[in-house]
């Protein structure tokens, strides 16, 4: 799920956390309604539509074939206007993605892939580790890139709710897509705001960026890795990628350093930031630590308040950010990268006293709630709106805050529980 892509970060606590994104991240499709009696606003809607895609370039016979008697998907109205009550504490939001267990997996990918991942590293001048970071963590290499019907979904989006134009044009790529015969209809599902692909493109940004490195004459981002990994190594490179810079490193700041105001944007040199007193979480000067002359821009980001994990990021991180438009996902990119090349945890602990669960964690909490009969569904890791009511109730019965959150203090106390 992709900005400059993508187009919401939407619920992407609960989503990405999965293993699918932005983004991710996507969810399922609920079934598309045959005779809801908004269909007729739809073709309407939609025939009004044709003269500007025709103007798209996209041709009148493309236009009928995928337009023709379409059955609009409703649901995606509801993801639309959706605001979380829940909203995931940036600890929470970075075990789930950035776990040993993804690690691992990212590692093995990496080695199963490593000849393509060489040949894109020489071809764009990002490092493996990164294309390998948005893979795993867009759509959990590729096994989870969303079961959504673009077109009506797209075409739904076209006509009703927010943001009409922005989807028009959406639905506009996502045809020209078809039109080209990059990849076949039946093929074509992904998010429920248009995000698809192993990398989860929006339909423009595929139009855009996407390459044909596997050399068959299609651009195939859901079937081809080749594609999907060289055409996020050339968005991040089009995104102003600098081969051979880090993204950036874990920092020290002096307690009574002013860091109000400061963010990604806001750069200064290297060596502005060592008379204030920053240093590398490890002492280092930062010059030392991140391999660049002292004049080199950086900011200073701080997710979670001095009290936390605080970073200097140089323009490679910025890079990142441009495929989610979101600091914590660009965090958990980096982060993922680093631990696939054998650096550990961030050394500044998060500000709370209640640590984060990974997604193991999360899969054995859920069996305990399920074991003390909370009807939650499947046990999968997401703790979504049915296992945060269970906790509560546990929580409520524990005498803890009722929180709905799932951290270390409930899981073990379920656990002490079981024992008994």
């Amino acid at each position: 799920m992709k900005q400059g892509s993508s187009v919401l970060f939407f619920s992407l606590m609960l989503t990405t956390i999965s293993g699918c994104t932005t983004a991710t991240s996507v969810a399922a499709t609920n079934p598309i309604s045959q005779t809801d009696p908004r269909d007729a606003e739809l073709q309407q809607c939609l025939a009004g539509l044709r003269g500007d895609a025709m103007q798209g370039k996209i041709s009148s016979d493309t236009w009928q074939r995928y337009t023709r008697s379409i059955a609009g998907d409703y649901s995606v109205l509801e993801r639309l206007n959706h605001q979380p009550e829940f909203k995931t504490p940036l600890w929470d939001y970075m075990a789930g993605l950035v776990d040993d267990e993804r690690v691992d997996m990212a590692k093995q990918q990496l080695a199963e892939n490593l000849e393509l991942l060489t040949r894109i590293e020489q071809a764009y001048g990002v490092p493996k580790e990164i294309v390998v970071s948005v893979w795993g963590v867009e759509s959990n290499f590729g096994r989870n890139m969303g079961r959504t019907e673009i077109v009506p979904s797209l075409a739904t989006l076209s006509c009703f709710g927010r943001r009409q134009p922005f989807f028009r044009g959406e639905l506009f790529a996502t045809l020209r897509i078809l039109q080209s015969g990059d990849i076949p209809l039946e093929r074509l599902r992904g998010s429920w705001a248009g995000a698809f692909g192993q990398t989860q493109f929006m339909p423009s940004t595929f139009e855009r960026l996407a390459v044909d490195f596997d050399g068959d004459g299609r651009r195939d981002l859901i079937d081809s890795t080749a594609d999907a990994l060289a055409s996020t190594a050339n968005f991040l490179k089009r995104g102003g990628w600098r081969t051979g810079q880090p993204w950036g490193v874990e920092a020290r700041i002096p307690a009574a350093l002013d860091i109000s105001g400061e963010g990604r944007r806001n750069k200064r040199s290297l060596a502005d930031w060592h008379n204030r007193g920053v240093r590398s979480v490890d002492g280092r000067a930062l010059t030392e630590a991140l391999g660049l002359p002292a004049d080199t821009q950086a900011g200073l980001i701080s997710p979670t308040g001095k009290e936390g994990p605080v970073f200097i990021t140089l323009r490679n991180f910025d890079a990142l950010y441009g495929y989610n438009a979101a600091e914590s996902y660009a965090l958990a990119l980096a982060h993922l990268a680093d631990r696939m090349q054998g650096a550990g945890g961030f050394t500044t602990p998060w500000p709370t006293d209640d640590p984060p669960l990974s997604r193991q964690q999360r899969r054995d909490l859920q069996t305990l709630l399920l074991a003390r009969g909370h009807a939650i569904g499947e046990v999968d890791g997401i703790l979504g709106t049915l296992s945060r009511a269970a906790i509560r109730q546990e929580q409520e019965r524990l005498g803890h805050e009722t929180t709905g959150r799932g951290g270390m203090k409930l899981l073990n106390a379920l656990q002490a529980d079981s024992s008994r």
